[in-house]
């Protein structure tokens, strides 16, 4: 009986201690995690995007956590792990991946009635714990440290000591929402990991016991300390000699000034863009750590921001001055051979909102003034046209009515309020004159003109039948971007590439994930009209019209450039290229406020010369190369055609073989009493009679006087640091027949009379608007008056 009750007890003793383990086993082991939930628990990678030489521009961090990129363990540097080592478990290749003095000692104190664990754990036992036991990581209790230690042990028995250093290093937070050393090695010293040096690497492994305490932004001296510490346990463990940690405790560490820069955000807001669309594709996994190498030039964005922000800064009304009301801008800038973003401004200061400044305005839709002509004129000059225009086709730039889509009168007018009377098609599109461009486009067609611009990325137009010959003055609205892409194309022998924003894509480690497939350019136009408008764009004496000579657009290299201005001055825009560099630039306002008499010329064309200036300084210049089968030939001026004996100017131009002119000149003629006029047709003749041509019809009158010199509605200058004296301007007068006298008269005066062929005097210039012409005596004392032309004269007279 009594062995039976000694059983029992020894049986309830065992099944009582069974339960106690199995009960303490199920308090420990309840839904302990398995290893296969690790990938879950690592932090979600940040995005790192970079300018083309690697340096950061902006990195996205996740929704949650923040700053994160995984290196593998080879391209972690080797001071790096040794510190950690140091500080963290000096062991670690040696113990199982736990610490038994440390769970012991923590059994203890709970027996004892305590809570709080004391002693470190070891690294395995803290990649545990971050990556598997997030929702405990704050719990300081004995079943969170043996829940840690059990983990730690099957770590350890599936990966490797270094795969697990690799965890723990990319995983730990290290302060300063930096997830992992390559992210602590960016925050705070702007750097890869993989460049640390020792000094560095010790304050970084003295971090993470209390990354708040000692954040060297915020406590240097406390994270100096602490790095002190760090090289004194390397020293101690033998990893690295006295004199190493001597120099390294005097090294001057440089911390980031800038941790999380934002450098070019409208630019980075369109990267990003492209990346969703990668990861949407399947291209790209979004849970992998990515450096994304773009297309940006730093330097040059930089430059041509401070660029923008001075010029827009100089438009501020000074006390007295009108206010022009300009206060944004926008500017891109393209390699025109590779499509290549090279920099983008998409406003003056994209963190003010009173200028709408986080708009992108390089991307917003904004009517393009004149900026559209040169697509149009590219369609006039296609060989394959019927009927092409040449550079040197004859336009009448004189008062016309035409009819617009909706049927009412439609008359567009010059800038200037001038008519040119016949302009070569050069002259016409470099000095911007705009009747000449609404007949190119009537000649051409808008639905041709669109399809063009359509080859040529500008495919915001929608449908041609919502258009008239209003588009050739930039009727339709486009962005800046858009049209930048279509010059670039003139840049680059008619082909038009799409524009290249990203590099390349590769991981943390450099493996290289995604490059943008190469493929070849599409020939948007005919090489030879490409370079026919650079070279028109480039010529500097045929806007000599409308600009005048050495203008802001003359730069110190070959440079092809046209202006845009919308009426009410909404818009302005220049956009300009050279072989190698194409700039594109906007001004106006997001809200689309008038400005103040603001054109292409003195809003955006000083911005484009000083960026185009500032980022070839230093380059040599390049000339537009030409395509074979273009001649030269010599034409006559006026009418683009062949020379003959009569025609009194010639120049030479450049014709797209089979296209030169094969007729001879028709407008100079010699009148039957052998003088030379002008056979013009009927709708030039005002105009020639108004600036003093003689014609063919008019030859043979008899008594008529007609005032040559000067031409109407002239506009002269007095130039203050000459003297009156040498600033006069010839009045001439032709007739059919002789007079006695011919006498000259100024707003009514008589200046003086001529008695004999030719009939001219000199009149020194005086400020002012005046009206001017010639009266003829004849012999019977009969009196034949001329036509009167009127001229301004600006300035004032000198003493």
């Amino acid at each position: 009986m009594r062995s039976f009750l000694k059983f029992r007890f020894f049986g309830l003793i065992l099944s009582a201690c069974l339960l106690a383990v199995l009960s303490f086993s199920a308090w420990v082991l309840y839904d302990l995690p398995s290893l296969e939930e690790l990938p879950a628990g690592l932090n979600q990678p940040s995005v790192k995007i970079t300018d083309r030489s690697g340096r950061l521009l902006y990195e996205i961090l996740p929704r949650e956590g923040g700053r994160n990129a995984a290196l593998s363990v080879e391209n972690i540097p080797q001071c790096m792990k040794d510190a950690t080592i140091a500080v963290e478990d000096k062991s670690f290749y040696q113990n199982p991946g736990v610490d038994f003095w440390g769970i012991l000692r923590a059994i203890w104190i709970n027996l004892r009635g305590g809570e709080t664990l004391s002693g470190g754990s070891t690294i395995t036992q803290q990649a545990a714990r971050t990556l598997l036991l997030a929702d405990e990581k704050s719990e300081r209790t004995l079943r969170r440290k043996l829940r840690e230690t059990i983990l730690a042990w099957r770590l350890s028995q599936t990966y490797s000591k270094d795969e697990i250093l690799a965890l723990y290093l990319n995983q730990t937070y290290y302060g300063g929402m930096a997830y992992g050393v390559e992210a602590a090695a960016q925050t705070y010293f702007g750097k890869s990991a993989s460049d640390l040096l020792l000094p560095e690497c010790a304050l970084l492994a003295g971090l993470p016991q209390a990354p708040g305490v000692y954040n060297p932004f915020v406590n240097p001296d406390l994270a100096l300390e602490r790095q002190r510490v760090a090289l004194g346990l390397m020293e101690k463990n033998g990893l690295i000699s006295p004199a190493q940690r001597s120099e390294a405790e005097q090294a001057p560490l440089s911390y980031n000034p800038v941790p999380y820069p934002i450098e070019a955000p409208h630019f980075i807001w369109m990267v990003k863009s492209q990346l969703d669309a990668l990861f949407s594709s399947g291209e790209l996994n979004p849970s992998e750590s990515l450096v994304v190498r773009t297309t940006l030039d730093l330097d040059a964005q930089r430059l041509v921001e401070e660029i923008v922000r001075r010029r827009i800064e100089g438009f501020k009304p000074q006390p007295g001055e009108v206010n022009r009301n300009v206060n944004n801008a926008a500017l891109t800038a393209l390699n025109p051979q590779t499509g290549e973003l090279l920099a983008l401004v998409g406003s003056a200061d994209y963190f003010n909102p009173s200028i709408h400044g986080a708009l992108n305005m390089a991307l917003a839709l904004r009517q393009s003034g004149s900026a559209f002509k040169p697509i149009i004129y590219a369609a006039a000059l296609d060989p394959l046209q019927p009927q092409p225009m040449t550079a040197a086709t004859a336009l009448l730039d004189v008062s016309r009515t035409f009819t617009a889509k909706d049927g009412q009168p439609y008359k567009p007018s010059n800038y200037d309020g001038r008519e040119h009377g016949f302009v070569s098609v050069r002259e016409a599109l470099a000095s911007s004159l705009n009747v000449p461009a609404v007949l190119t486009l009537q000649h051409v067609g808008v639905e041709r003109a669109i399809t063009l611009a359509n080859r040529l990325g500008v495919r915001s137009l929608g449908a041609p039948q919502n258009y008239d010959l209003s588009l050739a003055l930039g009727g339709g609205q486009m962005s800046l971007f858009e049209l930048s892409q279509a010059y670039a194309a003139f840049a680059n022998g008619g082909k038009y590439r799409d524009a290249l924003l990203i590099l390349e894509i590769r991981n943390a480690d450099g493996v290289l994930l995604y490059q943008p497939k190469k493929t070849p350019a599409a020939q948007a136009m005919d090489p030879r009209v490409a370079w026919l408008i650079s070279d028109i764009l480039s010529d500097d004496r045929s806007r000599q019209t409308g600009f005048g000579l050495n203008s802001v657009l003359k730069i110190d290299r070959p440079a092809a450039v046209k202006t845009g201005t919308t009426s009410n001055f909404h818009d302005n825009w220049t956009i300009g290229y050279t072989p190698d560099l194409l700039v594109g630039v906007w001004v106006g306002n997001s809200d689309y406020q008038a400005m103040r008499d603001v054109t292409g010329l003195t809003g955006a064309a000083p911005i484009w010369a000083e960026a185009v200036r500032s980022i070839l300084r230093g380059r040599p210049p390049k000339e537009f190369e030409r395509p074979d089968n273009l001649v030269q030939v010599e034409v006559c001026s006026l009418s683009g055609l062949l020379p003959t004996a009569a025609c009194q100017r010639t120049r030479m131009e450049w014709f797209i073989a089979g296209t030169q002119p094969a007729t001879f000149d028709s407008f100079y003629r010699f009148s039957d009493s052998g003088e030379l006029v002008l056979d013009l047709p009927v709708e030039a003749r005002d105009w020639a009679r108004a600036n003093g041509f003689p014609l063919l019809e008019d030859s043979n009158l008899s008594g008529g006087l007609t005032l040559t010199s000067p031409p109407d509605n002239a506009t002269y200058r007095i130039a203050p640091d000459l003297g009156l004296a040498s600033q006069q301007v010839a009045l001439s007068a032709r007739s059919g027949s002789d007079f006695a006298q011919v006498a000259f008269f100024v707003d009514g005066a008589a200046l003086g009379a001529i008695s004999t062929p030719p009939y001219q005097i000199w009149w020194t210039l005086s400020p002012g608007r005046h009206q001017i012409w010639a009266e003829g005596t004849d012999a019977a004392g009969g009196t034949v008056k001329s036509n009167i032309v009127h001229v301004t004269v600006e300035g004032e007279a000198s003493p």
